[in-house]
């Protein structure tokens, strides 16, 4: 196989406003630190990260012809990040991230491409030929492919972020992929209830809900045991969770493809993310390969 991962979908800019607290103050205006645009969303921090990691990475999405898009595709020279794309009428994405002192984050997301906006069968399928593993972004634009990956026998991840169980966007990346990672802050509280149901109604072997600072939670088909992993300390300070959720895939998976088993990848995946919580920015710090063939090495 010519690439390990190909990551389809999830490429725009992000705005990151830092602010004391994530509310809105009294009157109608406050000085902040400077605001930064950065090339991001979750594709992009899950194929760049494993670039750094020294996976064979591609990427594939709509791209604008904008200023914004301008952006992406020199950050993806400067990366030397292998990545294709097809020309949007609507635009390149965006998103504005607030983020508070203590390096919490939320985000508000443009969505512009309509729903029913799909990358052509011809322009992708080439690529999943020649793939090992297709991670798929939940942004729709790739929600047909799941029949010819199975068709084809490659394995699939994807990451449904907030999803609270219900939401039908999400359903078919939940039920059709073989890695499911999650956030609990869409099921707080019902998580593991969303974890089985994706086990159960699924393809999926192994299903992974992060949990921010209070680690994460592993569920695998083969014991059905759910398992409560501690954060790990990354030995700075936090300062931005920005992409810390995209660090944690590519940390998995850079484990997953060496063959170690899910408790060892979810360790691996939790210290990929909390190394990206140490810069500021989106995508702007990723763990080296080294540290984790260290961590690796001693479980």
């Amino acid at each position: 196989m010519e690439f390990d991962l190909l990551v389809v979908g999830g490429v725009g800019v992000d705005t990151v406003v830092r602010v004391e607290r994530l509310e809105i103050p009294p009157g109608d205006s406050r000085f902040v630190e400077p605001v930064r645009d950065y090339v991001g969303h979750t594709g992009y921090g899950v194929a760049l990260g494993a670039h750094r990691l020294g996976l064979r990475t591609a990427l594939l999405d709509f791209l604008g012809n904008d200023p914004q898009g301008d952006l992406v595709r020199a950050a993806h020279r400067r990366d030397g990040l292998h990545f294709a794309h097809v020309t949007s009428p609507y635009g390149t994405p965006r998103g504005v991230n607030l983020v508070d002192a203590a390096g919490r984050r939320f985000s508000f997301f443009d969505g512009r491409h309509p729903a029913d906006l799909r990358l052509p069968r011809e322009f992708h399928l080439p690529y999943v030929e020649r793939s090992r593993h297709v991670h798929l972004s939940i942004t729709g634009v790739n929600r047909d492919m799941y029949a010819d990956l199975h068709r084809l026998g490659r394995t699939t991840s994807t990451d449904l972020h907030d999803w609270d169980g219900e939401n039908p966007h999400h359903r078919d990346y939940a039920l059709g992929s073989d890695l499911v990672f999650l956030s609990v802050a869409g099921c707080r509280g019902r998580h593991e209830q969303v974890m089985r149901a994706i086990l159960a109604e699924g393809r999926a072997a192994v299903v992974v809900a992060t949990a921010g600072a209070e680690g994460c939670h592993l569920l695998t088909r083969e014991d059905g045991v759910l398992r409560h992993l501690p954060a790990v300390d990354p030995g700075r300070p936090v300062v931005d969770s920005n992409g810390a959720g995209d660090a944690f895939v590519t940390g998995f998976l850079y484990a997953w493809f060496r063959g170690h088993p899910p408790l060892d990848c979810a360790r691996a995946g939790s210290a990929a993310g909390a190394f990206a919580c140490t810069a500021a920015g989106t995508h702007t710090s990723f763990v080296e390969a080294s540290v984790l063939d260290r961590l690796l090495g001693h479980l």
